[in-house]
């Protein structure tokens, strides 16, 4: 077809020519009129002289970009009217649209939340995985009573369908085999080593804790982790002590586990953050500098 229009392209002034001159009088010349017809068929497949598309002329930043579904997925879920007003107070320090993109969270996917708290990011998991998806929201008791004013609004009748409840104490979690695409941790892997056992928080089996989740996931399924970032080299019950991990110690543990490395978002990077302090000191929390990884079970 662009061979045809482009044969015509240059045809037409010369046949132009060719009627002009009927119409002066002047008889035309087969022979002529067949020489210039070869000659325009030749011009239009002479490499570099072929019509190209709108695309391949415009330069890069002119041409539309394609939609990412997921993006679109994320902002509706923030922008959904049911939020409560301290979830949408939270959106900015958490930088959650981003963290979730960046774990490629989408519709239908079933997905559970790892010592999920108050629900902050159960919510919004709830609307963006949609209908056709699932939302697990995991908690233990010290985290049941932690955050019950959270949890009471949250799962009002009618609120939430596509989310399914579990309770399990540390080191008790059994979840189904290749049930999920993703499991998120979002400031919990620290609590690894934290241990409080009058408030029924006993040391918890790491590498038995991670066994557990890459079980759970499909192979090729994302674990997506966001923690404060502790010293690097902090010992490990810094998670206990401040609320921080070293995020080297964290990726060697994962890894160890099975999982692979998928990617790192400096999106909750912050270098004056001061790392010696308790995430929960008045001067840094919520403005913690904190590690955001993407982890994949392999296929």
């Amino acid at each position: 077809m662009w061979l045809r229009n482009a044969v015509h392209l240059v045809l037409l002034p010369a046949l132009a020519l060719i009627l002009i001159s009927c119409a002066g009088g002047r008889r035309v010349d087969p022979a002529k009129s067949a020489a210039m017809a070869d000659t325009a068929t030749q011009a239009s497949t002479t490499p570099g002289s072929e019509l190209r598309s709108e695309d391949a002329v415009k330069p890069p930043g002119s041409r539309p970009v394609a939609a990412d579904p997921v993006e679109q997925a994320v902002l509706a879920a923030q922008a959904n009217p049911a939020r409560p007003a301290a979830d949408r107070a939270r959106d900015k320090p958490r930088q959650s649209a981003a963290v979730l993109k960046f774990f490629r969270i989408a519709p239908g996917m079933t997905v559970l939340d790892l010592y999920s708290g108050g629900g902050y990011y159960t919510e919004l998991l709830s609307y963006v995985v949609g209908p056709t998806g699932r939302v697990v929201a995991h908690n233990n008791t010290p985290y049941l009573n932690f955050a019950r004013a959270d949890l009471a609004g949250r799962f009002l009748p009618g609120r939430l369908p596509n989310v399914e409840r579990l309770l399990a104490e540390n080191n008790d979690l059994k979840l189904p085999a290749t049930r999920f695409d993703a499991v998120v941790m979002t400031n919990v892997y620290h609590d690894i080593y934290f241990v409080d056992e009058k408030a029924g928080w006993p040391r918890i089996d790491g590498p038995k804790l991670l066994a557990e989740v890459f079980q759970s996931l499909r192979p090729g399924g994302v674990l997506g982790v966001v923690d404060h970032a502790a010293l690097p080299g902090a010992p490990p019950e810094t998670g206990g002590t401040l609320h921080r991990i070293d995020p080297a110690l964290l990726k060697r543990e994962i890894i160890a586990a099975g999982f692979v490395l998928d990617g790192e978002s400096d999106v909750l990077v912050n270098p004056t953050d001061d790392r010696t302090k308790s995430a929960f000191d008045p001067s840094v929390q919520g403005r913690t500098n904190q590690v955001v990884l993407r982890f994949r079970r392999p296929l």
